[in-house]
């Protein structure tokens, strides 16, 4: 069957790689403006009491929720927290000024409060000294009759002057004294916690496996057509008009070097000026920004997307063509700013081929490493993009040996397409499994694998033809191979669908824990319910945040370290702390690759307390558990405090990160990070018993 759209053929006079981010963008803004806009004031109740007025304007056909509280079942509530910053107090709760309108919701099967148009809610506060400032933290979700919005968050400043009551500054002073007081003795336990803690990195063992990935998607560019055509191209432009080979090689040399530092110098820049205007702390909130929250996830995915329509042959996206004509236009001389606009024609021409695949190495770079990752990557990725080049010009004889330019390009380029489908799905997957979205478990993510990689091996046999392949009058071997390879593929992946493992793509899966139906080996079950009785805290209670996250094979902690300490405390064993992430790939591979091995878990189940702290859940804590950095930014989400805890205790900012942890909060052996090893691993748990048992 040939797949054909002359709506989109129409498109591809139009549609051009600048217009892309731009029109993402105001696909956000387009988003962002049919959401609530919020307003406040300030009212002056007399005697020092102030009224903070907060206003919420709802687009035209939606609505919001109210307050409630819902159960687990129910909708998103909108949730107003105010903070004091300084000079002034809270009083009692925020209250709901607008009645909502009350309906039993046959969906929910419960009765709900909702708002349309305007809704105004209200916050007391009392000063305790002339200048006062207040943060308010505001959650809501926005629906019509059909959809909602993704649930939305702000935080807003509201300043409010005038005379304090004396009450509220009496009161004020008691509750300072009391928080130093409190604030010393937290000091000095945490001081003694972090004594002789170790301050390695984790993760050198990923950044290799990154720096090899990236070097065999730099080779595999050659292949795309986009490059291809080029090779022999640049390599004849460099032999024939240097006026000797010598000087050739030394131009084509240059043009290779000029390639990598066209790749690796704007990311580079971009790094290093963060973290000198902001230090690390900056640049690791970047980092996180980009790999785990919903909005750059859900962009990269729409770009895959549209990429992947794009070598389907359904538009071309390229650059303008002024940018590439006037580079172009420089390249004519033989001098070295010649060859650096011949190199940059080169990665603008290419772009359309290799802009998705530099964007994925990028953003998994960021992912749990370190600050310089994302360099050392694109370093690796455009030293083996700019290597072909460099080679084919110091032996031009090997340009004999490469395969004629045809219609096999276009066929690289649709399976480029394919493989594009299926690595963007794992960006919405980090956003699904951040957020508790819920809309693509492991189960519907396989499904889509499945379907995507059938169609690429029919596409490869030549069952499926795109409008711009060319006539296959018969199945090369190549193609034959390449078929059996995908297909066998699809093969490995169906019995996931049961929740068989696949340990060789734990890093790209959602977790097992988010599949509905497993079998088991005792014949059938539930992911869950197959697992052993759940562990309950000191006070018989279920632990905290358990309810949205898990352990894999069927294991048994805690994602609270209060309660994980004082349960380890009871039963007198030492706490393994995973510092870990919904979004880490090396954590999925350490736990299907290391964690699986029946001796790792013997240990994990029956010789220690397992603590699990997600440095990437978007989860907003209650308002008596937010922390407070020592630059006076308030954390409020489960990551961001998990985030911090490591990073402040530990000194690191990348998962996986394990710490075996004993009495009083002593670090028992020198924490570990990802390594696939799994003897080394086992002797690490048992290292840690030894130690723990010398404490005694």
């Amino acid at each position: 069957m040939i797949l054909h759209n002359r709506t989109f053929n129409t498109m591809a006079k139009t549609l051009r790689l600048f217009l892309l981010p731009v029109l993402l963008m105001c696909t956000f803004v387009a988003a962002q403006a049919q959401n609530v806009s919020w307003t406040n004031e300030v009212k002056d109740l007399g005697d020092g009491n102030y009224r903070i007025v907060l206003t919420a304007q709802i687009p035209d056909r939606f609505h919001m929720y109210d307050m409630g509280p819902y159960d687990a079942m129910g909708p998103n509530a909108t949730i107003i927290k105010a903070t004091p910053v300084s000079g002034a107090r809270i009083v009692g709760a925020p209250q709901a000024i607008t009645a909502p309108h009350r309906y039993y919701d046959d969906i929910y099967e419960m009765e709900i409060g909702t708002y349309e148009g305007t809704a105004q809610f209200a916050q007391d506060v009392q000063l305790t000294a002339p200048e006062a400032e207040v943060t308010v933290y505001l959650e809501w979700m926005i629906c019509d009759d059909t959809s909602c919005l993704p649930l939305s968050d702000d935080e807003i400043t509201v300043k409010i002057s005038g005379t304090p009551s004396a009450e509220a500054v009496a009161a004020a002073e008691t509750e300072a004294q009391a928080s130093t007081t409190d604030e010393t003795v937290a000091t000095t336990d945490a001081a003694t916690a972090t004594v002789d803690a170790p301050k390695d990195a984790a993760g050198s063992g990923s950044l290799w496996s990154l720096i090899i990935e990236a070097i065999i998607w730099g080779f595999a560019m050659l292949l795309t057509p986009c490059v291809f055509p080029m090779v022999p191209m640049t390599v004849s432009f460099f032999m024939k008009g240097s006026g000797s080979p010598a000087r050739g090689r030394f131009n084509a040399f240059m043009y290779g070097v000029f390639i990598v530092l066209l790749y690796t110098l704007p990311i580079a820049a971009i790094i290093l000026i963060t973290r000198f205007v902001g230090g690390d702390a900056v640049t690791a909130d970047i980092f996180n920004w980009l790999a785990t929250h919903w909005l750059p996830n859900l962009i990269f995915f729409l770009v895959f997307m549209i990429f992947a329509a794009s070598f389907f042959g359904a538009f071309e996206i390229t650059l303008p063509s002024w940018m590439v004509n006037k580079s172009d236009s420089k390249a004519d001389n033989k001098s070295l700013g010649g060859i650096f606009f011949l190199a940059l024609t080169l990665v603008l021409v290419s772009f359309s081929c290799t802009g998705p695949i530099v964007g994925s190495v990028l953003i998994k770079s960021t992912s749990g490493g370190e600050f310089w990752s994302p360099i050392i990557t694109m370093f690796a990725f455009s030293v083996a993009f700019a290597l072909p080049f460099t080679i084919f010009a110091f032996f031009p004889s090997m340009l004999k040996n490469l395969p004629k330019s045809g219609g096999w390009l276009n066929s690289v380029k649709v399976v480029l397409g394919f493989i594009e489908v299926a690595l963007g799905l794992k960006f919405l997957s980090v956003a699904d499994q951040t957020y508790h979205w819920g809309i693509l478990d492991r189960e519907i993510y396989l499904a889509i694998w499945i379907v995507v990689f059938t169609l690429m091996g029919l596409y490869l046999l030549g069952k499926i033809k795109f409008a711009h392949d060319s006539d296959m009058p018969y199945l090369g071997v190549g193609r034959l191979l390449l078929a059996i390879i995908t297909l066998s593929f699809v093969v490995y992946l169906i019995p996931g669908m049961w929740g068989a493992p696949l340990k060789g793509l734990s890093g790209y899966l959602p977790p097992l824990t988010s599949q509905d139906y497993v079998v088991t080996q005792g014949g059938g079950g539930t992911g869950t319910a197959a697992a052993t009785d759940q562990i309950l805290t000191v006070d018989g209670k279920t632990p905290r945040h358990s309810d949205f996250l898990h352990l894999p094979h069927n294991l048994q902690g805690f994602f609270d370290l209060k309660e994980a300490e004082a349960y380890a405390a009871k039963v007198n064993k030492p706490i393994f702390i995973d510092f870990t992430g919904h979004g880490c790939v090396n954590c999925r591979e350490m736990e299907a690759r290391v964690w699986s091995d029946p001796q790792v878990l013997s240990i994990l189940r029956n010789d220690y307390v397992i603590l699990a702290l997600y440095a990437d859940d978007k989860t907003v804590l209650p308002e008596d558990e937010w922390v407070t950095t020592e630059s006076g930014k308030v954390l409020k989400s489960l990551g961001k405090i998990n985030s911090h805890y490591a990073l402040t205790t530990y000194g690191v900012n990348a998962q996986p990160y394990y710490v075996l942890q004993g009495r009083d909060g002593k670090i028992l052996v020198e924490p570990r990070g990802y390594d696939l090893d799994v003897n080394n691993f086992v002797n690490y748990l048992k290292s840690g018993l030894e130690a723990f048992k010398n404490q005694q």
